[in-house]
């Protein structure tokens, strides 16, 4: 169907079927394990990012060998991860604004500050875990709490920047989204015909229509012997 169509029929439903407010951000428990989903996956970036301004460019051998060999596996499935659900959440909401004819927009929003703080801390704490344990397995020296602290910060710091951005973006509109879509699939459903079963012609003949079927039958047996009419011929 066409966009046209498609958002007539949208409009059309929304002026005959006045619908509830749609939820236009996610609850506390979706932004909750988001955020968690997007720390934990966000902290391995800022640790990349750490280790490149801390050794600079022996950062990749270091972050590859040893104890560390398990890192690029892990810092690419998290940067995979991240840009497939920005790329899924892109594309609802770019579906959403062409079935609807309008743009996403959600009238509340949740607090920048605590998403940054609650990223932030996620990542650091991570990063600060992820340290100590590799120490402690291969047998060096852990850096010092300051350390950490320090490195810790400037590496995720960025990272939990650009992170609560993204989130706080997505999670404003993509309820509103999937609250559209479902929307407009409901205004086709509900607005297109339902075209009745085909009838077979006269399935039920009445009693009228098959008397004229008998009497039609029986005018045609009337008539000349067919010897006399094939004679004159």
């Amino acid at each position: 169907m066409s966009r046209i169509v498609v958002r007539g029929n949208f409009e059309r439903l929304g002026a005959a079927y006045p619908a509830g407010p749609i939820i236009v951000a996610m609850n506390r428990r979706r932004l909750a394990l988001s955020a968690a989903a997007l720390g934990l996956l966000g902290s391995q970036a800022g640790h990349l990012f750490a280790y490149q301004l801390r050794f600079g460019a022996a950062a990749h051998q270091i972050q590859s060998t040893g104890v560390h060999a398990y890192f690029p596996l892990v810092v690419k499935t998290a940067l995979g991860v991240i840009a497939t659900g920005l790329i899924a959440g892109l594309l609802l909401v770019g579906l959403a604004r062409l079935l609807s004819g309008r743009r996403v927009r959600s009238d509340s929003e949740p607090s920048y500050v605590s998403l940054l703080a609650t990223l932030f801390s996620l990542q650091l704490a991570t990063f600060a875990a992820q340290e100590i344990v590799e120490g402690l397995v291969s047998g060096t020296s852990v850096m010092s709490a300051p350390e950490l602290l320090l490195w810790g910060t400037l590496g995720q710091l960025p990272i939990a920047v650009v992170a609560a951005s993204a989130l706080r973006w997505m999670s404003t509109r993509l309820e509103s989204a999937v609250g559209l879509i479902r929307d407009a699939i409901g205004a086709v459903l509900r607005i297109a015909p339902v075209s009745a079963p085909a009838r077979p012609p006269y399935a039920t003949p009445d009693i009228a229509l098959l008397m004229s079927w008998v009497a039609g039958s029986s005018l045609a047996k009337r008539g000349p012997p067919s010897s006399l009419r094939i004679s004159s011929t």
